[in-house]
């Protein structure tokens, strides 16, 4: 089959090749037929290496398809079944699944680097990233690792939803729960950036401020709900201007150090600062602890849509059912697999919003 893979951590192209198979069908398995795969920025910041990922590895952890073959002691899951994947995998026997914190399991981080393609050519073996894999015309995961969805969810939204959407609409409504008629600011207008101002309005903001250097992400923000759009340099006077001094939550949709410090001082005393973007592990985040004990302002780190995963899928496609968020629109372009490194230049650039890879 065909599939893309990095070769080497800090190569800028994928190796989109056609002798490359999916390995380690067995018990507890599901083989998956990929039909649509998103581009996230994680997938450039782990071929970088700044999220760790062994390579070599077939990059992609956005994508749907459906159940071609289900291994031994699987249940709940039958061929035919449309799934979307999931990347942080519960393991639903640790103490947080008990908890209902599933979202937290790192269970699935221990196959980090497991074998899950294999190339024909030298018999090299590559792993999926973060067990997932979905630049390739078909996977084999833990059958944890995938989340059934609606038969009629059309395969191009819900790949969206395997990742960003969920971790940005999850922000708002499972950790900050935005509070109605409040002000927020959402500092990246990106994928999930969109799909967090998208929840702040679910929740019932008043005002949605999106902060983006780059001014047509600004002008394609205010299409998904966003009150207003600045350039970063704005920020500052603009938050001073505020009731309070400050936003009532703050969203850093970037992953970086000096965004979320920059968040920090937009929000007002007593507000809530939500952390999204992921970053590196040395990028270190500075404050006083006099200014943490002042303020009182909260630092909320969400990972994966602060919730079990499959909960917050669940809530994303009633509201997309019911016309209450917008996911066909933030599909942008679409490449097919052949074209995988068109989409992640077009990322690159900020041309994009979501660039969805077609796989049949």
């Amino acid at each position: 089959m065909r599939a893309a893979v990095l070769h080497k951590t800090g190569q800028d192209i994928l190796d989109v090749r056609e002798d490359v198979t999916a390995v380690g069908f067995g018990p507890g398995t599901v083989r998956v037929r990929m039909r649509a795969a998103s581009l996230c920025h994680s997938d450039l910041s782990a071929m970088s290496g700044v999220l760790p990922q062994p390579a070599p590895f077939v990059p992609g952890h956005e994508g749907a398809g459906e159940v071609v073959e289900v291994g031994e002691g699987v249940a709940g899951l039958e061929p035919g079944d449309r799934v979307v994947l999931c990347w942080m995998a519960p393991c639903g026997r640790c103490a947080h699944c008990g908890a209902g914190r599933g979202h937290l399991c790192v269970a699935s981080l221990r196959r980090l680097g497991a074998p899950g393609f294999q190339l024909a050519e030298d018999g090299t073996q590559a792993s999926g990233f973060y067990g997932t894999g979905a630049f390739a015309e078909e996977v084999v995961v833990a059958a944890d690792a995938v989340v059934k969805v609606p038969a009629d969810l059309p395969y191009e939204v819900a790949a969206l939803i395997g990742c960003g959407v969920t971790t940005g609409i999850g922000a708002a409504v499972n950790t900050a729960r935005v509070e109605p008629g409040s002000s927020v600011a959402v500092i990246g207008a990106g994928g999930v950036g969109v799909a967090t101002v998208q929840g702040a309005r679910v929740c019932g903001a008043a005002r949605i401020t999106v902060v983006d250097p780059v001014a047509s992400r600004r002008e394609r923000a205010l299409a998904f709900g966003a009150t207003e759009a600045v350039a970063p340099e704005e920020l500052k006077a603009l938050a001073k201007s505020l009731p309070g001094g400050g936003f009532d939550y703050v969203f850093e949709a970037v992953g970086r150090s000096a965004t979320v410090r920059a968040g920090y001082d937009a929000a007002r005393r007593g507000g809530a600062v939500v952390v999204i973007g992921a970053g590196a592990q040395d990028d270190l985040a500075q404050f006083t602890m006099g200014e943490l004990f002042f303020n009182e302002k909260r630092l909320l780190p969400s990972l994966y849509g602060g919730a079990t995963v499959a909960r917050t899928i669940a809530l994303v496609v009633d509201l997309w059912r019911a016309g209450r968020i917008d996911l066909d629109g933030m599909i942008t372009h679409r490449v097919a697999l052949a074209d995988v490194n068109e989409a992640i230049a077009q990322m690159r650039s900020g041309e994009a919003l979501r660039t969805v890879v077609t796989l049949g």
